[in-house]
């Protein structure tokens, strides 16, 4: 009796521990339904290769408005990178009608402020604690709304990033309404023109008094985007030139037909490059060879 008391204990205690930790299968895209603190209800995917490296690297991939977890991991290659480098991917999906991220709310723009930005920052932490993540190589990229995301990321959780793409998107807080998941039709028009001291203290109003590293950022957008604007291209490298110090209208490099033909580089300084690119519309296709090489995870 003592032995059927003991092996039944030993079962519910069993079955407690599987129920308190989700089984994640791997080389699978899979949703975690506890990470923590949820105040917007995002929902996060991941992505957790057959190998994993030893203190393995986390990338967070945003979709864009009308995309999904399972759209942007099918549309672009950070999974079968994953497989190849032994990283983590991390798959957010908007929890708004359309699917675009809030990065318009008061809430959304301010470190520790909850909601989507806040959801984000909490996946980071469920996968660095569950699977012994390196926290100084976790880094974030996005397309359109998730480029958006990426900037509002790289401004409202500096210390967590050690650098960002971003794929055809605005300035950090150009999309401010005041509202959740608003749309800003002067931002997306690129009528949102700000110097670039104003560009900055906008990204450092996001976490007052942080003094701290921040993500080195890679910024994509086409010539032809009449989607969000390409002047949101010019406004973002002003915010971020701002932020490092750079001189924005005096690039240290320009390399034309680099990546490709009608690509141009502009190198601003050692944590900020940009590509623009002549002819492309609304979105840049992601580069994620590039991507690997500038968060440092290929050479």
């Amino acid at each position: 009796m003592r032995l059927l008391t003991s092996l039944t204990t030993a079962l519910v205690a069993l079955v407690s521990l599987t129920s308190a930790k989700q089984c994640i299968k791997r080389s699978t895209l899979t949703q975690v339904a506890d990470f923590g603190p949820n105040t917007s209800n995002t929902k996060m995917y991941i992505y957790v290769p057959a190998k994993l490296a030893p203190k393995p690297p986390v990338i967070v991939a945003i979709h864009y408005c009308t995309g999904t977890a399972q759209a942007y991991y099918s549309g672009t290659p950070y999974a079968q990178l994953a497989e190849q480098h032994g990283f983590i991917v991390i798959y957010p999906e908007s929890p708004y009608s359309g699917t675009c991220w809030d990065v318009s709310s008061t809430e959304a723009l301010t470190h520790n402020g909850g909601a989507d930005s806040n959801s984000i920052a909490n996946m980071v932490t469920y996968t660095l604690g569950r699977y012994g993540g390196d926290e100084g190589r976790v880094f974030v990229t996005g397309t359109s709304s998730g480029a958006m995301m990426t900037n509002v990321m790289a401004a409202t959780y500096p210390e967590m990033f050690a650098a960002a793409s971003v794929y055809s998107g605005v300035p950090a807080g150009c999309f401010y309404t005041g509202t959740v998941d608003g749309w800003n039709s002067t931002c997306a028009n690129g009528m949102s023109i700000h110097s670039q001291q104003e560009w900055a203290d906008t990204v450092f109003a996001m976490y007052p008094g942080y003094t701290g590293p921040r993500p080195k950022m890679l910024i994509f957008h086409g010539s032809a985007d009449t989607i969000l604007y390409p002047e949101n291209y010019n406004e973002t490298i002003k915010e971020w030139s701002g932020v490092f110090g750079y001189d924005y209208a005096a690039p240290i490099e320009v390399d034309p037909e680099n990546p490709q033909a009608n690509y141009t580089k502009y190198v601003y300084g050692p944590e900020l490059t940009g590509y623009y690119a002549i002819g492309v519309g609304h979105t840049v296709p992601v580069h994620a060879d590039l991507d690997l090489q500038w968060f440092g995870i290929t050479a």
